[in-house]
């Protein structure tokens, strides 16, 4: 590096000291030419370029020259090529003379370099004919690192900065590496050896990178680039000084800069990481800024910095990484939004941080915000779709949560993007088959949509299965295989919602051609009324049904005006239109409804919605013949069964199963011989399953087979007897429909049936009794003109007689209260089969002439009376006695559907009836609830069987009563839907309008076996409890006014008289005060219903005599106590003797053992539970614990438990000083035995009736046992029994799946909820 030396006076020309010239060079002056004076400047460049520093005497001689090169005339000369070998010569001079220069003069030295930093400009131009020049001139700058010189001065910071532009703005794409890395030499020797870099130098470096200046010149940006790598660990410190000062000390003055740091400090970190090492903190400063703005800022800025392709930034620098993750739960929405869209990104680049993201994906997919919700999904989806190994099963489960988001655009986002990565991962397989096994869950998942509500849902499932599961595009063979295999891989709902999705479809064509129909026929108002409803039920099937309902009446004018477009909307629904026939119609529709002019045509969307639902875009005679073939496949042995995930057994059966749900859909479809034969095939398998299947596909898709078909007739008849005959129960039933629904001379053949099962019917050999009696019944149902005479004798004769008044065989005696159908007794199964066939039989007569029906009513109330044994022998064991209580239940609901019989069922058999959905055994209420629910919702039932549902809160396990509610919920739903759809249901009123249930809700309760003693507060309580489970469900909304019209109907009940029991004081008084019970309830629920009703309810004649004018029942029946306690749920109760009793009353815990209480038939009476009753839902007082017992089921039923929430034994309430018995937990896996109270035996508790059954004797002496989970104030314990000790300890502990949890001592806690801390 040069110094500034002072010059030895011999090295100084004298003031008159000749300049000496090169030898043939002139003297250089003003007086000559500027091409003269560029000709001589050229030998004068030639001369030093020849010199080098050790040429001591030509230095010495040439000093003058040098010292003249630097006067005004050359640095100032307007000549560019004077100027270009002036700068030559003095950059020369620079390198002979190093490293001391011939200047002295400081201001000299600036003139000089910046005149040479100027000239430098000339290198933009390659092209230009002194290019050399230039690049010579910068070289020997660079190689010389002349302008180190400037060091000493001081305002050296002016040339360099200059330099450092010029040489930035010069560089272009036309320079060769060479001219790069000379500017690199020369800038970074300046950076490199200097003190430091100011602001404004470093402003001229770092401009460069900012995104405006980096598109203008892409050379710029990657010298500096080039330059900041080279000089890193001296540029640092000024870059984090820059840094400081703007985003901790808030100078942005320092620079301008600064409102680009944070594109700055990506570019650098891109560059080198290393330059930013002190800034990181900075950053992580400004992420806890109280700006939001500010967050945002930088959010975005470290997004791109820790999602970069090779970013190590969130390993090396791991307190900002969580800094930055704390972001996702920044209070700012944009910021979390920003946060979650970086993840995406990070997922892709970065899979090893997908742990660190996932649990705060988690929360944002809960975010209160839709859109952040919604970018979650997208996150996860794109990572997925771009490799399933990106995301992990918590994330996709994530995803999965969100098909159920209450928002509808989050919903979508979740189910299409889980159905791209099913069609991507399952259907193309594109990753493997482990792969395909990851995601396999998400066909069950997204068919499960369709149970939701909401219509946009289930139409999105629709196409989702068009598009993604059985993509219609594929060929016919193909897409067959697809549902084929896809079928029988689905989980039982999703098989469920598939065949419902099929069916909804079935039952909008059935709209559409209707509709069509209605057009054939001439114009009348009926036939317009007639158009309208089907309107309006096809516009509920559609997306927006406010919408919907203008644009199906515009779509219905368009059909009406134009006949093409109804023939080929007719096409389309027609049951032989084909898949592509069907695409083809669906197309000329469209155009045909399309208007140019108009950009979006929402009318057009809607009736594409309708032709999507209704078009067979699946299932032809063509995909039928396929799926047939894939079937023979499967039972040859010839198909890829097990390379597509399932067994032969499992695809055969599953096969047959999706052909007989297209049978109902796509009748038409199956008429082939082909088809027939293989269906045959089936028929002959040892499979039970398969062959049912078969013969229901005949059943509903055989009408032409007797006339066109005559071989397959021939071969299916004697397969059709002998199913009838010796098949299955199920087979029996399906081969008599299929008789009855295909062939002509149906009487021929059912006789060629009856005649010799009937002869054939023997008691003693039970097993072979059962297919015989479905087949009679189901005989007798659809042929009773033919064989109802003949079956009277046999049901006389032999079914009651015979069979159901005779126990032939002892039961198992194990104590449990259910077992599985394999275990119930073949006696049993027959007596079962025997009630339904009589229920059949009287279901075919539909009348009551011989008055049969009454007898069998009596027959099946006393069977239910009698518990289920029928002959009082005690040769039945517990659970048969279930089923028979079931079989005689459902047998007089089954009844009650037919008018004729509903007429004949008393009051007293009714309350039978009902009582059964209180029964000790869990799964009796189950079933029995379910039957109830199915028939109700369909309207077969009359609405008096509502009024049961109100018994289920008396249900000890929370998950029935649940059910029972949202049964209730749908019931009352359907109902108001069906009588504003139906003008003519206002006629029927009384049986329709669900708020007419209350009449017989509270004449049931009033006969409530439990509520024995009227002014008992436990009942009145329980009374109460069952009252408001059915009011608060009618009474969510007060339309119509209707809490003023129940308040009215309840005051009239008053005023009659029960006319079940109409002189029995006693009777009407419980029937009073069900009714100020209900008034109580009313008002306090309702501010309205003290209102006028606008119309006179009509109270049921058979439940209620008619209004006496003479009587006036103004008497209140509730006390001011029974009052309190309706209001607060809570009885005061006496105080608890302490000492002896309470020790042995505390239950001692044992761990992974469940109570079981021992009963024997002389003690059952006197163990009753003091389990109470749920209090009012309206009050903040906890069940107790025992009624919200989630297992109880289990604990009744050993066998079956259902399974519940994990921590659902809950503690029992510590027995009081009534003497009652308690159950202490079980010492060991093998008996069960019961802790007894050493002062109850003086005199044990009278025991109670049993639950829904009357007393047997007229002295009011009890039946034996009402279960014991009755409470003590009246059985409102109902269907709650101690279950007898368990005889076998090890499936007990294995088949309950909550044994491993300790039963604790309740204490009263007042209002707080029992947790369960073991949990």
């Amino acid at each position: 590096m040069m110094e500034f030396t002072q010059q030895p006076p011999q090295q100084r020309p004298a003031g008159d000291g000749k300049i000496i010239y090169p030898l043939g060079v002139k003297e250089i002056t003003d007086k000559i030419s500027n091409d003269e004076v560029v000709k001589r400047l050229k030998l004068v460049v030639k001369t030093y370029m020849d010199m080098d520093q050790d040429s001591e005497e030509e230095k010495q001689q040439y000093l003058a020259l040098a010292l003249h090169l630097a006067s005004e005339f050359f640095l100032r000369n307007p000549n560019k090529d004077v100027r270009l070998l002036v700068a030559c010569c003095l950059a020369d001079i620079f390198r002979i003379y190093a490293p001391e220069a011939p200047y002295t003069s400081h201001d000299k030295l600036k003139e000089i370099f910046l005149f040479i930093t100027r000239q430098l400009k000339g290198l933009e131009d390659t092209k230009s004919p002194q290019f050399n020049r230039y690049f010579y001139l910068l070289e020997n700058l660079a190689w010389v690192k002349s302008y180190n010189i400037c060091f000493e001065l001081e305002d050296c910071n002016e040339i360099f900065i200059q330099l450092f532009k010029t040489l930035f703005s010069v560089i272009n794409n036309s320079h060769n590496q060479k001219v790069q890395m000379h500017m690199l030499d020369l800038m970074s020797s300046i950076i490199m050896e200097g003190d430091g870099v100011t602001q404004e130098l470093l402003d001229t470096i770092l401009i460069n990178l900012i995104p405006a200046h980096k598109n203008l010149n892409k050379q710029a940006y990657d010298l500096a680039r080039t330059l900041l790598k080279r000089t890193v660990q001296t540029i640092e410190t000024c870059i984090a000084s820059f840094f400081n000062q703007v985003l901790v000390m808030g100078k942005s003055s320092v620079s301008d800069l600064s409102e680009h740091v944070f594109d700055l400090i990506q570019e650098l970190f891109a560059i080198d990481p290393l330059l930013l090492v002190s800034v990181m903190p900075q950053l992580e400063f400004k992420l806890k800024s109280n700006d939001g703005e500010e967050r945002l800022a930088v959010v975005k800025l470290l997004a791109k910095l820790f999602g970069a392709k090779d970013s190590e930034l969130a390993t090396q620098n791991r307190p900002l990484w969580q800094c930055f993750l704390g972001r996702f739960n920044d209070i700012h929405v944009p910021v979390r939004l920003e946060c979650v869209k970086f993840a995406s990104h990070c997922l892709m680049n970065h899979p090893d941080l997908a742990r660190d993201l996932t649990e705060y994906l988690k929360v944002r997919s809960h975010d209160p915000e839709e859109a952040i919700r919604h970018d979650v999904i997208v996150t996860i989806i794109n990572a997925g779709k771009k490799d399933l190994n990106l995301v992990n099963d918590q994330l996709l489960g994530f995803v999965r949560e969100r098909m159920l988001d209450k928002r509808w655009r989050v919903r979508k986002e979740g189910m299409m993007g889980l159905a791209q990565l099913y069609k991507k991962y399952c259907l193309h397989h594109e990753a493997g088959k482990e792969t395909a096994l990851k995601v396999s869950w998400i066909k069950d998942k997204l068919l499960h949509i369709y149970y939701q509500n909401s219509i946009d849902d289930k139409l999105l499932v629709e196409k989702i299965f068009a598009q993604y599961m059985v993509p219609h595009s594929l060929d016919t063979e193909e897409k067959m295989k697809c549902l084929y295999y896809l079928y029988a891989c689905l989980d039982t709902n999703a098989v469920k919602a598939l065949n419902e999705m099929w069916k909804c479809q079935n039952m909008l064509r059935g709209l559409v051609r209707e509709l069509l129909d209605l057009h054939k026929l001439p114009t009348s108002e009926t036939n317009t009324t007639a158009m309208f409803g089907k309107l309006m039920t096809i516009a509920k099937n559609l997306p927006d049904a406010g919408k919907a309902q203008d644009f199906m009446k515009k779509f219905n004018q368009v059909l009406g005006e134009d006949e093409k477009l109804r023939l080929q909307l007719d096409l389309l629904i027609s049951p032989t239109c084909s898949c592509k026939q069907a695409e083809q119609c669906v197309r000329e529709i469209t155009r045909k409804l399309t208007f140019p002019k108009q950009p979006t045509n929402p009318f057009l969307e809607m009736v594409k919605f309708l032709l999507e639902r209704i078009a067979p875009v699946h299932i032809d005679s063509e995909a039928i013949s396929a799926l047939v073939k894939l079937l023979n496949k499967s039972i040859e042995g010839t198909a890829d069964d097990e390379d597509e995930g399932v067994t032969p057994d499992t695809a055969i059966r599953a096969g047959l199963e999706l052909l007989k749900v297209l049978s109902f859909t796509h009748p038409t479809s199956f008429h082939s011989a082909e088809t027939y034969e293989s269906l045959l095939q089936c028929l002959k398998m040892e499979d039970d399953k398969v062959a049912e299947a078969a013969i229901q596909i005949f059943r509903n898709t055989g009408q032409k087979i007797e006339t066109e078909l005559p071989q397959i007739r021939s071969t299916l008849i004697p397969v059709l007897h002998q199913k009838a005959k010796r098949g299955t129960p199920h087979q029996a039933k399906q081969a008599v429909h299929c008789i009855h629904a295909i062939f002509h001379n149906k009487e021929v053949q059912l006789a060629q049936i009856f005649e010799p099962l009937s002869r054939s019917l023997n008691a003693d050999v039970p097993e072979q009794l059962i297919t015989p009696l479905v087949s009679l019944g189901h005989i007798s149902l659809l042929a009773p003109d033919q064989f109802a005479s003949p079956m009277k004798s046999i049901v006389a004769n032999f079914i009651v007689k015979d069979l159901l008044m005779n126990d032939r065989s002892v039961g198992n005696k194990n104590g449990r209260l259910w077992t599985s159908d394999e275990e119930v007794s073949p006696e049993v199964l027959a007596k079962v089969q025997a009630i339904k066939l009589l229920v059949r039989w009287l279901l075919g007569m539909k009348n009551n002439l011989s008055k049969s029906a009454n007898s069998t009513l009596r027959l099946l109330s006393a069977m239910l009376v009698s518990e289920g044994d029928l002959t009082e022998q005690k040769k039945i064991s517990k659970s048969d006695m279930s089923r028979m209580r079931l079989a005689a239940g459902s047998a007089i609901m089954k009844l009650a559907q037919e008018p004729c019989y509903h007429d004949i069922i008393t009051p007293e058999q009714f309350q039978l009836c009902g009582l059964v959905i209180n029964d000790e055994c869990y799964q009796v209420r189950q079933i029995f609830a379910q039957k109830l629910h199915v028939a109700l919702v369909k309207l077969l039932l009359p609405l008096e069987y509502m009024a049961v549902f109100a018994l289920c809160a008396k249900d000890p396990v929370k998950e029935r009563r649940a059910h029972a509610r949202q049964c209730l919920l749908k019931n009352i739903s359907v109902r108001r839907e069906y009588i504003k759809q139906n003008p003519m249901a206002h006629e029927k009123l009384l049986s329709l309008l669900p708020e007419y249930v209350v009449p017989y809700m509270i004449h049931l309760l009033a006969h409530d076996p439990d509520f024995t003693k009227p002014q008992d507060l436990e009942q009145l309580r329980d009374i109460k409890e069952c009252l408001w489970f059915m009011l608060e469900v009618l009474m969510t909304k007060n339309e119509n006014n209707s809490h003023s019209f129940l308040r009215k109907m309840v005051e009239n009940i008053k005023q009659t008289k029960d006319a079940q029991a109409p002189d029995d004081p006693k009777a009407n008084e419980k029937l009073y005060i069900v009714c100020d019970v209900a008034l109580f309830v009313i008002a306090n629920k309702s501010t309205s219903c003290h209102l006028d009703s606008p119309k006179d309810p009509v109270l049921p004649t058979k439940f209620f005599t008619p209004p006496d004018k003479d009587f006036v029942n103004d008497k209140e029946y509730l006390s001011t106590e029974a009052k309190t306690v309706l209001q607060t749920g809570k009885i005061q109760q006496p105080p608890k003797q302490a000492g002896v009793l309470g020790a042995v009353n505390k239950p001692l815990t044992v761990t992974a053992r469940r109570p079981y209480t021992k009963t024997t038939t002389i003690d059952t009476g006197s163990i009753a539970s003091t389990n109470s009753q749920p209090s009012s839902p309206a009050t903040n007082k906890s069940r107790d614990v025992s009624s919200e017992v989630s297992e109880t089921e289990a604990r009744e039923n050993e066998e079956n438990p259902v399974i519940t929430k994990a921590g659902g034994v809950k503690k029992e309430e510590a027995a009081q000083t009534s003497g009652k018995k308690r159950a202490a937990p079980a010492s060991d896996g093998t008996e069960n035995s019961v802790s007894t109270n050493p002062l109850a035996g003086s005199q044990p508790p009278p025991n109670k009736p049993r639950r829904g059954r009357p007393p047997k004797t007229p002295a009011g002496v009890a039946t034996p046992n009402k279960e014991a989970g009755a409470t003590k104030g009246g059985g409102a314990g109902r269907g709650r029994k101690r279950a007898a000790p368990a005889q076998d300890p090890a499936s007990t502990a294995s088949s309950d799946p909550i044994s491993g949890k300790t039963p604790k001592q309740q204490k009263e806690a007042g209002p707080q909820r029992q947790i369960d801390l073991q949990r």
